[in-house]
């Protein structure tokens, strides 16, 4: 039986050191329904070669509008983005959470993820604007749709599309005390930011990422590009952004500034799947294509997708992995699959099985990765230590599990959360 999931800081340091926990379930339901990834965005930027057509972009910078729809009359996807919101202006978000719930129990449904997206924009208009507010009434059921939907919404009264005025707008938006107060909140404001900037500006990615750039703190320009780089390879509309290139799986990550590129990379395989398919060993060769710093932090996003895709099922995660192996990734791919399926399970029982199914000379690797993660799901040296010993009767694995409580994401560009301390 699974342990209960993650709340409140534990979730945000789970984010620092995986990037991109929370929406890979999005992402993978996405990559493997068979959208069309053909349909692009038009913008004033430089475009990829790709872009075949044109979409007009959801009419997210503009204030919600209530009107008199009603969920009993709607059969298809904006009418009911409608009906929802209508209850969320008028009765409260929780009121419209809890229709939400009936209809898609759990959040499970990517369905519901634009729904709550509706949700949020009305209760921010519900709050007169105000996003702190608005944010401490959220859910975040289906993917955390509502506060992007509230953020995207925050920009409606920036009339200059330029790196100073969009700045100076995202710097207040996610500084209220309400909203810093909890790192949850503060981490779903400034992610959300990142998602935002990128559709109120019609997927212009450099300027999307100068302006997460100009935030105060590495932890928020870090969270708010993690929410660029999402938004720009798998859209919250279904359509395409310029800044992907289906001859170039690995673009943008080669192109972006260096300080950019760990938040790229660490998404880089969502990217990779969406061009190629689950076609693992072309994957991997996309992945060993990469700039050679940053190939580990490539095998480390193939590890993540690795885990999702093989349902965090030990067997299936072990066989993806190993098709990394003639090309050095294998151990990158344990080492991350492992994190997400302990960061998924709360703990370390069920990825220690991964790690005991692994190949002999990648479990220290692997057990040293549940360390890290137990090092943020346990509150005391005592508790992470027992548990470590708790996992193997192989002392040298109980050692490096041990270890790797005592270790910090050591990442280019990851700075360490709030809470991050070894006591």
């Amino acid at each position: 039986m699974r342990r209960g999931r993650l709340r409140g800081w534990h979730l945000v340091v789970l984010i620092v050191v995986l990037a991109v926990l929370v929406e890979i379930p999005l992402v993978a339901y996405i990559l493997t329904r068979g959208d069309d990834a053909s349909v692009a965005i038009e913008t004033n930027g430089n475009a990829s070669e790709t872009a075949t057509s044109t979409l007009p972009l959801h009419p997210t910078a503009v204030k919600f509008e209530p009107d008199d729809t009603t969920l009993a009359e709607c059969t298809e996807q904006t009418c009911y983005e409608q009906a929802y919101g209508n209850i969320a202006y008028r009765e409260g978000p929780e009121a419209a959470f809890a229709v939400v719930e009936r209809q898609y129990p759990g959040g499970a449904d990517p369905d519901c993820h634009r729904i709550v997206h509706m949700i949020g924009a009305a209760a921010l208009t519900r709050n007169d604007g105000n996003v702190a507010k608005t944010f401490a009434e959220g859910s975040s059921t289906c993917w955390s749709g509502y506060y992007h939907g509230v953020l995207v919404r925050a920009f409606q009264d920036v009339h200059s599309f330029d790196a100073d005025a969009l700045g100076a707008k995202s710097r207040s938006l996610c500084s209220d005390q309400q909203v810093r107060e909890s790192p949850w909140l503060s981490y779903q404001c400034l992610h959300g930011l990142g998602h935002g900037l990128m559709i109120t500006t019609g997927y212009e990615l450099p300027l999307s990422l100068d302006v997460c750039r100009g935030l105060e703190t590495d932890w928020d320009q870090t969270s708010c590009k993690g929410g660029v780089f999402m938004e720009n390879f798998v859209t919250s509309f279904g359509s395409q952004s310029p800044w992907v290139r289906n001859d170039d799986p690995l673009y943008p990550c080669n192109w972006v500034d260096e300080g950019d590129k760990y938040t790229c990379y660490q998404q880089a395989t969502t990217r990779i799947i969406r061009v190629v398919g689950l076609d693992w060993e072309k994957i991997a060769q996309a992945c060993a294509g990469a700039e050679p710093r940053w190939i580990d932090t490539c095998f480390g996003s193939f590890g993540q997708n690795a885990s999702v895709q093989g349902s965090r099922e030990p067997e299936r995660i072990v066989a993806t992995c190993a098709i990394a192996r003639p090309h050095g990734g294998e151990q990158e791919c344990i080492r991350y699959a492992a994190m997400d399926v302990a960061g998924t399970y709360s703990g370390g029982k069920e990825a220690a099985v991964l790690c005991d199914r692994s190949a002999a000379e990648l479990r220290g690797v692997c057990y040293e990765a549940i360390g890290r993660m137990l090092r943020y799901l346990r509150s005391t040296t005592a508790e992470r230590r027992a548990e470590c010993r708790a996992l193997t009767s192989d002392e040298r694995l109980v050692a490096r599990c041990i270890a790797g409580t005592t270790k910090t994401a050591a990442i280019p560009g990851q700075p360490r959360a709030s809470g991050d301390s070894a006591t």
